[in-house]
């Protein structure tokens, strides 16, 4: 099949999602265009069936703001009549499917339509009146639209209003670079490197520090933790939240056991190096993050909230907390650190499930399924 891709080519889970996928659809043998406004961050592995379009975002002055949307809703168009392509797959609603449906009329072509919702489209966007009916347009214009967790596809069934039929297909990660391989090799070296003593345990986050990611509820959690074990706290990231992060951790007296690392670009590393994964977020529509550490061995404690609930089988892959309650999280991180069969067991079974249930192989199968039925229909019609 000929498949065109646009994304968000920055740091945020769909981008990574997208390119991921575009890659192993290309490694299964179909072609694959990205048409986005930069090369995607992932995209480093050139691929005889991979070819990346740029769109040139003009900014004239006529214009207040650059005008992204036509521009890229134009170049669309132009991939799909140059490369007769089959199908487009855009991620976000706004503005990519209505960018997708756009372009299908200035081609011309019947070419097919798949969306996926990644969340902020829904959540966020989705509470903005001015947006809904955008919204609401790029998903029934989709002729076929996908989540990636079943607490996205409720929320947006009744912020968006729309009775679109939504498929879950969840996300998945890159199981060659993401896994338990050298674990303790790297364990050991990044424990020196940050002056972490051997049997210290190690406990992380990393996000965009917003409020919505409560990471003061991680800090209060780990408060407690640290009072009954030798440990310590590595937050991973940055953002408008890390003031006020900062200033809880010197209110609470934790300076020495927190270790705020900034951004970085090797996140896997410091998955490695931890026992313990914290996401008690107030809304995550899946939590990629999340995954990414698990496997690489890091046990999870994880807020009820959204698909988080879904990645985590609570009790047999990690813990899932009411959002808020930080006193049930430390309670779990005690209890599991403090119990070595315990986290082992726990362990084991958190990397079997993630094996079937989230293996990229099977989750792209999903997607590739759904192109074959669309694509299908249209050979056939």
């Amino acid at each position: 099949m000929k498949i065109g891709i646009t994304c968000y080519p920055s740091v945020g889970g769909s981008g990574i999602i997208a390119t991921e996928l575009g890659i192993q659809l290309a490694e299964k043998g179909h072609e694959v265009h990205f048409i986005t406004s930069n090369v995607p961050f992932r995209l480093n592995a050139s691929h005889p069936n991979i070819h990346i379009h740029q769109t040139d975002i003009n900014d004239y002055s006529v214009f207040k703001y650059p005008p992204y949307d036509i521009t890229l809703a134009s170049k669309i168009s132009e991939v799909i009549t140059e490369y007769d392509l089959d199908l487009i797959h855009m991620h976000y609603a706004v503005p990519h499917a209505v960018c997708g449906i756009l372009a299908r009329q200035m081609s011309g072509r019947d070419v097919r339509i798949v969306t996926t919702l990644h969340g902020t489209d829904i959540t966020v966007l989705g509470h903005d009146m001015s947006l809904v009916n955008a919204i609401r347009f790029g998903i029934e214009g989709s002729d076929a639209v996908t989540a990636v967790s079943d607490s996205l596809t409720r929320e947006t069934h009744e912020l968006i209003k729309t009775d679109k039929s939504i498929d879950t297909i969840y996300n998945f990660v890159e199981e060659s670079y993401f896994n338990m391989k050298d674990r303790e090799t790297i364990r050991l070296r990044m424990k020196e490197r940050y002056g972490i003593s051997e049997g210290t345990k190690v406990l992380m986050h990393t996000s965009n520090f917003r409020k919505i990611k409560r990471i003061d509820d991680i800090v209060r959690a780990f408060s407690i933790v640290q009072k009954n074990l030798d440990s310590v706290l590595v937050l991973i990231g940055d953002g408008p939240e890390t003031n006020s992060v900062k200033q809880l951790v010197k209110e609470l007296g934790i300076e020495d056991s927190v270790i705020l690392a900034g951004q970085q670009s090797d996140v896997k590393s410091f998955y490695m190096m931890s026992d313990i994964f914290l996401l008690l977020s107030q809304k995550e529509s899946f939590g990629l993050a999340l995954l990414e550490a698990m496997h690489c061995g890091s046990v999870p404690i994880g807020s009820a909230a959204g698909g988080i609930s879904e990645v985590i089988k609570d009790g047999e892959t990690g813990y899932i907390v009411d959002v808020g309650d930080y006193t049930a999280a430390a309670e779990n991180i005690i209890e599991l650190l403090t119990d070595g069969p315990l986290y082992k067991t726990i362990q084991q079974q958190m990397l079997q499930d993630i094996n079937i249930r989230f293996h990229s192989d099977v989750i792209v199968r999903e997607y590739e399924a759904l192109y074959q039925k669309l694509v299908g229909d249209t050979h056939h019609g």
